[in-house]
């Protein structure tokens, strides 16, 4: 009897734990950080997400003569701040509806008295300079805030808190969209994580090893809108998964072969 409770502690412990290396759990391994050297890529530093279809635009257009963009403005002496819905109350996200616009199918916005404008895979570095140009036409030294208001991500997988991430600043890091998703759960995959992005329409699917230290190079480092990420489970958990689905049929072999050899050797 003594033997066969051993045997089946052993057997039980071989299916449930398994040595995971260090290798496939650090992120951001072998970094380099003597002398406290900056290995960034200019081109990486400066992401900004470009704007995309369905994206809603926070726009408010200033002058130094007030009365002057009274007609550029869908909701005029409101902040960037509440506008955009940060603060709390209920004028404020109806200042918010009024001020936003947003880009249609094609990549237009309608914007007071310009008329239709192409912002679709511009920055909005690239949309205020565009807006600008335009107003100097109406206005001497107009002045242009714009901002995306809906900027999201999605986080699917193996993390502790899956779903959409909506992101207050203009831009996000993949780490930090992991982070606010209650970071990796201990069965993900970190050397294999994806990303779908939209590039121009087109679905792009990218692979991403978080363990590796040149991520912070990568052109994914930076999240643009609507990025979607999936977090892989490790082998581990999708064998436990299958030993879990059957655990009902095997405890119960288990337990006639036990009770069938306890009879046949009194």
């Amino acid at each position: 009897m003594k033997k066969i409770k051993v045997l089946v502690f052993i057997v039980s412990l071989i299916l449930f734990t398994s040595c995971v290396s260090r290798k496939k759990m650090v992120y951001f391994q072998e970094s380099e950080q003597v002398g406290g050297s900056d290995n960034s890529k200019g081109n990486v530093a400066n992401f900004e997400p470009v704007i995309q279809n369905d994206d809603m635009l926070f726009i408010q257009v200033s002058d130094l003569e007030a009365d002057a963009v009274t007609h550029f403005n869908l909701q005029s002496s409101q902040s960037v701040t509440d506008a955009a819905g940060i603060n709390a109350g209920s004028n404020n996200t109806y200042a918010a509806q009024k001020q936003t616009y947003l880009v249609d199918n094609i990549g237009n916005i309608d914007f007071p008295v310009l008329g239709s404008i192409s912002v679709g895979n511009l920055s909005v570095t690239k949309v205020k300079e565009l807006l600008r140009e335009k107003l100097t036409v109406y206005l001497k030294n107009p002045i242009v805030n714009v901002r995306i208001v809906n900027f999201k991500v999605s986080v699917l997988g193996e993390v502790n808190k899956p779903g959409t991430v909506s992101i207050v600043s203009q831009r996000v890091t993949l780490p930090e969209a992991l982070a606010m998703s209650g970071d990796l759960t201990i069965y993900a995959r970190r050397d294999n994580v994806l990303l779908i992005r939209d590039v121009q329409g087109v679905k792009t699917y990218n692979r991403i090893d978080l363990t590796n230290s040149n991520i912070v190079d990568s052109p994914f480092y930076y999240l643009d809108q609507n990025d979607v990420i999936y977090v892989e489970p490790r082998k581990v958990k999708l064998n436990s998964t299958a030993i879990s689905s059957n655990i009902t049929t095997v405890i119960s072999i288990v337990s006639f072969l036990i009770t069938t050899t306890l009879i046949l050797t009194k």
